[in-house]
């Protein structure tokens, strides 16, 4: 699924100048955002990358699919990176990611076939309300449960269901799993930076499950050139490429700026994110009616 740099340069310059600088200056947007913040580039990308596709020629109720399976997409590019970092560091439990795989790729790839049959107004409803649900969290900080009450790991039956709920939600909202992945595993016993690191290496198979899952689920349907099903892959490749450079300086400035009130920001900024997506359902529905 890595292009090699050829392809994405070509793929890239299909677009304007006027349209591909937006693309590359939210890449590097959410890229920092999410190592300064350790936050899913999928809250970011699905609303303003919807905003930047309403400039093109797509149809008015594939393109919420089209930005939810772009940034999806994205995220096989950044994990790659981000697995090896904190493997680089032990934080990797891959004994765990192994285990929870198989549902992951399964729900995964039922979840990007969900979203295709769904109509646009009612994802954007779903995508909404996660990001008040999201932001709200991110406000109530909540310290990870004691070993002595932690729960124990259920069983392999128990964890492909884990994987498969994890693997579905997140391939309906674009992201990578980490907001539901950490808690999931920090209640759980383990450490903060062994369910990160463990949740970074179960974002990988997320992603490239969903990817496949909305290349299949959008056959068939009428495009723009430049996309593979739902992937777009002009706007993939250009935020792709500056998101990759902009993590790392994210994390490293992590330990030097306000992490804390820098969350409460992001946290507003979401709340206004959320308005515009419920706003776009309201739209699309009576679009449609």
């Amino acid at each position: 699924m890595v292009a090699s740099a050829p392809l994405q340069l070509a793929t890239m310059m299909t677009l304007p100048l006027n349209e591909l600088l937006p693309l590359l200056l939210l890449g590097a947007c959410t890229g920092f955002l999410a190592g300064l913040l350790g936050v899913g580039g999928g809250m970011i990308m699905v609303p303003f990358v919807t905003i930047l596709l309403e400039q093109h020629a797509f149809p008015a109720g594939q393109i919420i699919k089209v930005a939810i399976a772009t940034s999806l997409t994205t995220i096989v590019f950044t994990a790659i990176s981000s697995v090896r970092a904190h493997h680089r560091r032990g934080g990797v439990r891959w004994e765990i990611a192994a285990v929870l795989a198989p549902g992951i790729l399964v729900g995964s790839f039922a979840g990007a076939q969900f979203v295709g049959a769904l109509p646009a107004a009612l994802i954007a409803t779903i995508f909404g309300t996660f990001l008040v649900w999201a932001a709200t969290r991110m406000l109530r900080h909540r310290a990870p449960a004691s070993p002595e009450l932690a729960r124990s790991l259920p069983g392999k039956s128990g964890m492909f269901g884990a994987g498969s709920l994890i693997g579905a939600i997140s391939a309906v909202l674009g992201a990578g799993g980490a907001f539901l992945m950490v808690p999931f595993l920090t209640n759980r016993g383990l450490r903060p930076q062994q369910a990160v690191g463990t949740s970074a290496a179960c974002g990988f198979p997320i992603a490239l499950a969903g990817t496949i899952g909305y290349m299949v689920a959008g056959r068939g349907i009428e495009l723009p050139a430049g996309t593979i099903g739902f992937v777009y892959l002009p706007a993939l490749f250009a935020i792709a490429a500056t998101s990759v450079l902009t993590a790392p300086l994210g994390a490293r400035l992590a330990h030097a700026l306000p992490t804390d009130k820098l969350k409460k920001v992001f946290a507003c900024s979401l709340y206004l994110m959320s308005a515009y997506m419920l706003w776009k359902a309201w739209s699309l529905s009576t679009i449609a009616h």
